[in-house]
């Protein structure tokens, strides 16, 4: 007989999870206000200026969560072509009127609010992939399944790393982190991997700033751009084990540049020491814990994969950064997540969060004969 479609029913979302999420966003505030206030004050003559602003986008980011883990997740999926389509119109956009902010041109201005359409790729590309797959049905453990995939994000990567390189490999990251996920044979990645070393090394050469970043990161001390690096380390390096106290960090007194942005472990470093670095570390791991059972425990292939393309998204994202700040790769700027001072990023972090909330709380039945 056919299989007959039961109703979903609901029960409550992972409480784990969003006490792990509440915690990093408030944590996030108290290192931020730590590491901002003086640049604020030297440049807006009020030292909270950052902490407000993001203060306002993290109550705007906690008020998404809520609305969007009480929306069903499949109504986001159908959504995904438009989302996928509106990220390459905003971020084409961004190539022709977007305004640049040291160097980059990466934000686009809407009224009085600035607007990052690469954050908005991001949660973008776990939708349409999540579409993809689904719409796969069990075709996915072929080679032309992962290549066919992985094609369809060449659009997007090709738009945003023409100036924002670090969003560009998070992207491809997740592409491939939804296709292993969704495929039965591995054997496929190694051929995956060598072709995504082959074009990283193709989009470095490209660029000789790019090539410069790598001379910059094995000899940061030969190099005036390797000062950010040298001071970050300095930082690290004098927090000792507990730290010099909340408040109390030297190097975010005009030696670390933006400190607030993403050198901002750094000063976690520097103020708590390892322990409060390992401790961040922690909570980071256990929130990738919570997205991984909650992926593994859903029953359907929809929910599953957007819990684990936000898993992907937070992993490489918060390992990219802290090795970058660490100097363990060469730096491309990437934020740390719910940490680092950016509106844009918290808000569709924040939204990304209660689509995983939503995951968890869908009760998928399953099919009878």
């Amino acid at each position: 007989m056919s299989q007959d479609k039961q109703p979903h029913s609901t029960h409550q979302a992972d409480s784990i999870m969003l006490t792990l999420v509440l915690i990093l966003a408030a944590f996030g505030l108290l290192i931020l206000f730590s590491a901002s206030e003086y640049n604020g004050r030297v440049r807006f003559h009020d030292s909270a200026y950052y902490f407000k602003k993001q203060l306002f986008a993290t109550a705007l980011g906690l008020g998404a969560m809520y609305l969007v883990s009480s929306i069903d997740y499949h109504f986001f999926v159908r959504l995904a072509p438009a989302a996928y389509l509106l990220s390459m119109l905003l971020s084409t956009a961004v190539l022709l009127f977007g305004q640049e902010i040291n160097g980059s041109k990466r934000w686009l201005n809407l009224g009085p609010l600035s607007f990052q359409p690469s954050e908005f790729a991001k949660v973008s590309v776990v939708l349409f992939l999540t579409w993809q797959i689904e719409r796969s049905h069990k075709r996915t453990d072929g080679f032309w399944f992962m290549c066919r995939t992985m094609l369809t994000l060449l659009p997007i990567v090709g738009l945003v790393g023409s100036n924002n390189l670090s969003t560009a490999i998070i992207i491809l990251g997740i592409g491939v982190i939804l296709i292993f996920a969704a495929s039965p044979h591995y054997i496929q990645f190694a051929a995956l991997g060598g072709a995504g070393i082959g074009f990283i090394a193709i989009f470095l050469a490209a660029e000789s700033y790019r090539l410069e970043r790598l001379a910059i990161w094995r000899e940061p001390e030969k190099y005036e751009k390797g000062f950010q690096t040298i001071q970050g380390l300095y930082a690290i390096g004098s927090g000792g084990l507990f730290g010099r106290g909340i408040g109390n960090s030297i190097q975010k007194l005009g030696f670390v540049p933006e400190a607030q942005n993403d050198m901002i472990f750094s000063i976690i470093c520097e103020e708590m020491g390892l322990t409060g670095a390992i401790i961040l570390i922690l909570i980071f791991a256990l929130l990738l814990w919570r997205l991984c059972v909650i992926s593994m425990n859903c029953q359907e292939l929809s929910g599953a994969m957007i819990a684990a393309g936000i898993m992907g998204h937070l992993a490489i994202q918060v390992i990219l950064n802290i090795a970058v700040v660490t100097n363990t790769i060469p730096n491309t700027g990437i934020t740390l997540p719910f940490i680092s001072y950016g509106g844009t990023s918290i808000v569709f972090l924040l939204g990304e969060m209660g689509l995983a909330l939503n995951v968890s709380r869908q009760k998928n039945n399953p099919p009878t004969r």
